[in-house]
């Protein structure tokens, strides 16, 4: 069989699985989703070996989602981390067969301190299974790998599984983009989950005029500003905005009009809580380099440029 004829295979083996388990998910799941939702502490993650691995990664994107979550290693916990677990918290404890012996001591200590437990296994009747009290049970798959032994496909359910119930609980919560910068704030996903208000221009630096500044000082202010535009305002609300283009095309009358004459009315503006990504493609489709903040009200309270986007990693 060839390398591409194998890896075919693995994938179609682990898709039919994913498939397989989407149609029959365990009967505790909605339960358990319940039961983090009314969580006080913490959604304590545990496994050893590949189980471990990935308890780790659904540890994290349960953190990173609105779900306090962290991970214990099983083995660790014999050995005083135990006392990271607390009678608020509830324990998610992974083993595909059920009857991990390093994970004996996490198991007697949730129940000994009535702390919640819930399972993933591939084996309903395993010790661990029976210990529990919501049981995610994975279906029996076949795994990918050709002597049927290494964690392929059960670790694929599993990861799966923990991203189905962090996707769950965060539409539970209403999680929205804002709320997931704060747990993003660096590198370019952080970036992208940026606000305009974060990225902005305002007070002093806003170039702005009155409706009947002649133009020969509205050039001045664009220049003294440096973005290439000029916002027009009549008793405090933006009803216009001068660009470069705005220029060239009154050249003629430029030096004998007001700001008013050669202004765009009503220009595309952005409000600083949107997403500085959502006015990027603002910029994008519209052919302009910079972008007006307003409010309700439509005040101008700020200014966002195409270089502002790019020192923050958004374009």
């Amino acid at each position: 069989m060839s390398v591409l004829q194998t890896a075919k295979r693995v994938l179609e083996t682990e898709a039919d699985a994913l498939s397989f388990l989407a149609s029959n998910l365990p009967s505790d799941f909605e339960t358990a989703i319940q039961l983090m939702l009314t969580l006080k502490g913490r959604v304590i993650v545990s496994g050893i070996g590949k189980s471990g691995h990935i308890g780790r990664k659904i540890s994290a994107t349960l953190a990173s989602t609105g779900t306090p979550s962290y991970f214990v290693h099983c083995a660790e916990a014999s050995h005083g981390d135990l006392g990271m677990i607390t009678k608020d918290d509830i324990c998610l404890l992974i083993s595909n067969s059920g009857e991990t012996a390093e994970m004996r001591d996490i198991v007697a200590h949730s129940r000994r301190f009535s702390i919640p437990m819930i399972a993933i296994s591939s084996k309903p009747d395993s010790t661990l299974m029976n210990a529990a009290d919501y049981k995610l049970a994975l279906p029996k798959a076949k795994e990918a790998c050709s002597i049927g032994m290494a964690p392929t496909t059960s670790t694929t359910l599993t990861l799966a599984l923990g991203d189905a119930l962090a996707v769950a609980l965060m539409e539970k919560r209403s999680f929205m983009p804002e709320d997931f910068r704060v747990f993003h704030p660096g590198g370019k996903l952080g970036a992208q989950m940026a606000s305009v208000g974060q990225l902005m221009h305002s007070g002093s630096d806003l170039p702005l005029v009155e409706h009947n500044t002649p133009m020969s000082e509205t050039l001045l202010v664009m220049t003294a500003k440096g973005f290439g535009i000029a916002g027009v305002v009549q008793d405090g609300q933006l009803i216009g905005a001068i660009s470069d283009g705005d220029l060239r095309r009154n050249m003629e009358q430029l030096m004998g009009a007001t700001a008013i004459e050669v202004a765009t009315p009503n220009p595309v503006t952005v409000t600083e809580s949107e997403l500085a990504a959502g006015a990027l493609a603002i910029m994008q489709e519209k052919k302009i380099s910079a972008l007006l903040v307003a409010n309700n009200k439509r005040e101008p309270i700020g200014i966002l440029h195409i270089h502002d986007l790019l020192r923050a990693g958004v374009a």
